[in-house]
């Protein structure tokens, strides 16, 4: 009697939660993302502990190498992409005309498509009337967002919590982590400390190691990219590298846009063509020998197919605090499958190969060999 009101206060208590944080939804972002820093930061804090730097300036030495990373992006990387946003934009018309002009009528002739294109004519009108006028579409952002100014200011609180929440959950991370093992129920904590330990494992390689290998094959796809003169270098090898969260993804997004802003620019000239190959073989080939390797390892454990229904499916139920929990989760339901998966084999409801079945685990020769035995005997 009392093990049953146990487990329905425990029931109790769990729903409790999820509806808690159902309801907390809308203010839950800032802290997410604080907590998923301060996990990413915790490791540089604990190598300059070792070098007898307390853990506060730990934390600042590596706030000051992070804010000096995002003020170079804000000065160099974010103007560039402008600039770039800009040629996108007036490209856009040409490739209506390609696709009103060539993709259409070889659909028509080649594959019997009754295509139409009518559409497509008003879409190139409004863009070839508001070329120029980037000024004019910059000032309505403006007007929208400042019109809704309590979202505004809601949003820029939002980004002023994030590093003075991130601050304080990394300086105190460790004490944090002991707290919440001494709260573990003594007869269990060495299970609990082992399943924690497997998913401090998968998401580790995942998140640290993962969001290391899209930096990299970002800067070397842009780098590549913008060496041979293409225009959207820097947009299509940033593309690429976030495509990079699931394996192979980036190479394949960022090829086929790179072959096609190099159609429209270079036309059929091969060289060109050629090199935006050569680039994306050699992203891939690092990726696949050094990257992955050196910074994932073999302990991720999370399938790429996995990878993309969890983001999407974190997205439609939670939106973008869906989106942040989706990996987390994702991992910790992998490990909890994992040695569910080893219970079952153990249990009773799986059950033991008996002798009789020994045979099985021959090879395909062994196996027509035992049967053909009996056969050759008896003639």
């Amino acid at each position: 009697m009392a093990k049953n009101i146990k487990g329905w206060l425990l029931i109790g208590l769990v729903g409790l939660v999820l509806l808690t944080f159902y309801k907390l939804l809308p203010i839950l972002s800032p802290f997410l993302v604080s907590i998923l820093l301060a996990y990413m930061g915790d490791p540089l804090v604990d190598i300059l502990e070792r070098y007898k730097i307390s853990r506060t300036w730990g934390v600042v030495l590596v706030f000051i190498l992070l804010s000096l990373i995002l003020l170079v992006l804000l000065l160099v990387l974010i103007p560039m992409i402008g600039r770039q946003l800009v040629s996108l934009y007036e490209l856009t018309p040409q490739l209506i005309d390609w696709v009103q002009n060539t993709a259409v009528p070889w659909m028509q002739t080649k594959l019997g498509i009754n295509a139409s294109a009518s559409s497509l004519g008003n879409i190139k009108q409004m863009f070839s009337e508001n070329l120029g006028k980037t000024t004019d579409i910059a000032q309505l952002l403006l007007s929208q967002v400042t019109a809704s100014s309590l979202a505004f200011l809601g949003w820029l609180a939002n980004m002023l919590l994030i590093p003075v929440v991130t601050f304080y959950l990394l300086r105190d991370w460790d004490i944090l982590v002991a707290k919440m093992r001494r709260l573990l129920p003594r007869q269990k904590e060495g299970t609990i400390v082992q399943l924690i330990g497997e998913c401090h494992e998968v998401l580790g390689a995942f998140m640290r190691g993962q969001l290391l290998v899209m930096l990299a094959l970002g800067v070397v796809y842009a780098i590549g990219l913008m060496a041979l003169g293409l225009e959207l270098g820097l947009i299509i090898g940033i593309l690429a590298g976030l495509a990079s969260l699931v394996p192979y993804m980036g190479f394949a997004v960022g090829i086929s846009a790179a072959l096609i802003a190099g159609l429209f620019q270079f036309g059929l000239d091969p060289y060109p063509l050629l090199g935006i190959i050569a680039v994306f073989t050699a992203g891939q080939m690092l990726e696949g020998m050094v990257l992955t390797p050196l910074l994932v390892g073999d302990r991720i454990g999370l399938h790429p197919v996995a990878v993309i229904f969890a983001i999407l499916a974190g997205g439609q139920l939670f939106g973008f605090t869906g989106v942040l929990l989706a990996l987390p989760v994702a991992a910790v339901i992998m490990v909890l499958l994992r040695n569910m998966h080893e219970l079952y084999k153990e249990s009773n409801m799986y059950g033991q190969s008996s002798e009789s079945d020994a045979p099985t685990s021959l090879g395909v020769a062994e196996q027509v060999e035992a049967c053909d035995r009996p056969l050759n005997e008896s003639t």
